[in-house]
């Protein structure tokens, strides 16, 4: 009955890590999976996320129940106090947020539901952008297009060439723009483009997504959320996916967030209606214990500041990996220009390497990148920065 039933190739940063683990050298180095790694090479258990589930184990025994399709309602609460900030009520009232099962969740509960009921729109991703986004939305039926992001140096965004395209766009076009931390380039919008843009998008009735998966590991919690923030202020119809596996270190719970910003509470609540409907078809409801431990910790300032100032250390060892492998760098090869380490934002460094060099870089060094030249920033140590500066040194010419 299968026998036409193609091969899948599978995907290209997880069947990296299966070519990785199989690699048989002690000074091996993966910075392609998008993990965030503390100095020893572990993924870190958050304190916050430890007393959290202390909390959790302490209270009364409750039949596991389904939750709710839209998910854990006091869940849903506190990540739109988390995400969106201090609201008027006469925003808030327009924002309507379900939980997800992940970030990926978000986006193709938000990709169902736009195609029901914008099912001739298209859909324009940067380029270049994650990987999965063209395969969430294209799944989902839609016609996914590009919109340049880079300059031809691939060093600054194009934001002249971003302007350009969206102002050709029929409306309800939908945009996909990540809200903080581009991945893989690192390189965000300022504040004033955010603007510019969304007040295109309201003139050209074009619909944003926004997503947003590393919230504080840019320039801190409150500069990163601007974008989204800014959305609510806007008067746009717009939506925001929102993952909590990285700034958690929550991979294995899949806990995530879809939020949509609605022209009045009226619809909002219409929408509410229609993306419970969506879910029920997807999965029909997601999963409790991820977004408990998320919860418990954004209701209480205590764990919350705790949670924050966990988030800082992570945001401040990015930084300081950026800086040591710029330096190992420009100490092998002065003439190397690097200067992206330091200009990019995240957990990614996007390094402008093809991906022949990549090639080079795996087999001679043992140094996983994906093809794209996409660096994880979180994976370097000061283990492993030699190598990797090297590696970096002795193919970018």
């Amino acid at each position: 009955m299968f026998e036409h039933v193609e091969a899948y190739p599978g995907d290209p940063i997880l069947s990296l890590m299966d070519d990785f683990n199989q690699d048989q050298r002690s000074e091996k180095v993966n910075l392609s999976v998008g993990f965030y790694y503390d100095e020893v090479g572990n993924v870190p258990v958050l304190d916050s996320v430890k007393a959290a589930k202390e909390f959790l184990d302490q209270q009364p025994v409750e039949a596991n129940l389904y939750l709710p399709m839209s998910g854990d309602a006091r869940y849903c609460q506190a990540v739109q106090r988390h995400i969106f900030g201090e609201q008027s009520t006469s925003v808030t009232e327009r924002i309507v947020t379900v939980q997800s099962v992940g970030g990926s969740g978000a986006l193709r509960v938000g990709a169902d539901f736009l195609k029901r009921y914008y099912p001739d729109a298209k859909i324009y991703v940067s380029q270049p952008t994650w990987d999965n986004h063209q395969a969430i939305f294209a799944g989902a039926g839609f016609e996914v297009l590009r919109y340049p992001y880079l300059n031809q140096g691939k060093s600054e965004i194009d934001f002249a060439g971003m302007l350009k395209t969206f102002e050709s766009l029929a409306a309800h076009s939908i945009v996909l723009l990540h809200a903080c931390c581009h991945n893989p380039t690192g390189l965000d919008l300022i504040p004033a483009q955010w603007d510019q843009l969304f007040n295109l998008f309201k003139e050209k009735q074009i619909i944003p997504f926004l997503d947003s998966a590393y919230l504080g590991l840019g320039d801190g919690l409150e500069q990163d959320a601007y974008a989204i923030r800014a959305l609510a202020q806007s008067g746009l119809t717009g939506f925001v996916s929102n993952s909590f596996s990285k700034v958690f270190s929550l991979y294995g719970e899949r806990v995530g967030s879809l939020s949509v910003v609605c022209e009045s509470a009226e619809i909002a609540s219409r929408v509410l209606g229609q993306l419970k409907a969506t879910i029920r078809m997807n999965y029909s409801n997601p999963p409790r214990f991820g977004a408990q431990l998320v919860r418990t910790i954004l209701e209480s300032e205590v764990l919350y500041q705790q949670w924050k100032s966990e988030v800082d250390v992570m945001l401040k060892r990015l930084l300081q990996m950026r800086s040591d492998l710029h330096q190992a760098i420009q100490q092998i090869n002065p003439k190397l220009d690097v200067s992206y380490l330091l200009n990019q934002k995240g957990m990614f460094s996007f390094t402008g390497l093809s991906p022949e060099q990549v090639e080079e870089i795996r087999e001679k060094y043992g140094v996983y990148l994906i093809r794209n030249g996409r660096v994880c920033v979180a994976g370097l140590n000061t283990g492993n920065i030699e190598v990797v500066a090297k590696a970096i040194a002795n193919v970018s010419h």
